[in-house]
């Protein structure tokens, strides 16, 4: 237990981390330490965001971030920090609704290709087409045969964006199940965050396997070296968003790069790129 004495006789940085060590445990102090320094990476990688988006522009590139996970993932959370100070007019925010009566008649990838960036633009989906690689046939949305033709275009539909010069990055964000447990029970709590807990959340932990089969079935179907699947592997929701944003920034050379932050590479014990070796925590 720190005493008013120990913050009274130190007299520099190093002495009072002197102290730190020898009072709080290793494990409870790197977590001090992190929480003191989160708030100060985040802006500096987001300033780091505002370079590349402004070099996107220029050169008219095409940038198409794709975050998936199960549900209270932190999917939202990462997102917002992403696009918190990027100019809206070349940034845009994708999740859809449920597809309409029409929509459903048409070609499964039709109502996602009006969504995908323009020259110049980065596009962040909060979900995408892949609700029909687990979400849907865990829920039973949709049928074998609907689930099985996606399963087949999918990687060619991916190719053809890679041809055509769409940047493509694709998140998998993986929390354990007593987390997203404890996330569902925090939302209840939170007046502010109850919206976000629906019908399809409460079966989520009773069909944590069957998320499990369909999203391994995903992984090794959709998994390509013109597309990989980046997974994002801790509980820690501030982790989650640093290193997602530190991994994006690493995929480009724009001007300015790490003029503003002072580690631009992710960690790669939370960072992975799948193989079906990696080990998951969902």
């Amino acid at each position: 237990m720190l005493t008013v004495e120990d913050f009274k006789k130190h007299k520099d940085r190093d002495a009072f981390m002197d102290i730190l060590e020898e009072k709080i445990d290793k494990d409870r102090l790197d977590r001090v330490l992190f929480d003191v320094q989160y708030e100060k990476q985040l802006l500096q990688l987001q300033a780091e965001l505002v370079d590349l988006q402004q070099w996107v522009a220029k050169h008219k590139k095409r940038v198409c971030v794709i975050f998936e996970g199960r549900d209270a993932a932190g999917k939202g959370g990462a997102i917002r920090r992403f696009a918190q100070h990027l100019n809206p007019r070349s940034m845009r925010v994708v999740a859809l609704n449920k597809p309409t009566d029409v929509e459903r008649g048409q070609w499964y990838f039709r109502r996602y290709i009006k969504e995908l960036p323009n020259p110049g633009e980065i596009v962040f989906f909060d979900r995408s087409w892949y609700n029909r690689a687990v979400v849907e046939p865990v829920m039973g949305f949709c049928d074998k045969e609907q689930y099985d033709k996606f399963m087949v275009q999918v990687p060619e539909f991916e190719h053809m964006l890679y041809e055509d010069g769409v940047h493509i990055i694709k998140y998998w964000f993986s929390i354990s199940k007593d987390e997203q447990e404890r996330r569902f029970l925090s939302r209840l709590q939170n007046p502010l965050k109850r919206w976000k807990f629906s019908s399809v959340d409460k079966e989520g932990q009773k069909k944590w396997d069957d998320y499990t089969f369909y999203k391994e079935q995903m992984f090794s179907k959709t998994h390509t070296t013109f597309s990989p699947w980046i997974i994002i592997r801790t509980n820690d929701k501030r982790q989650a968003r640093l290193e997602s944003i530190r991994y994006v920034l690493s995929k480009f050379d724009y001007d300015g790069k790490g003029n503003s932050a002072r580690t631009i590479l992710s960690d790669p014990n939370i960072v992975q790129r799948y193989h079906r070796l990696v080990n998951q925590i969902d």
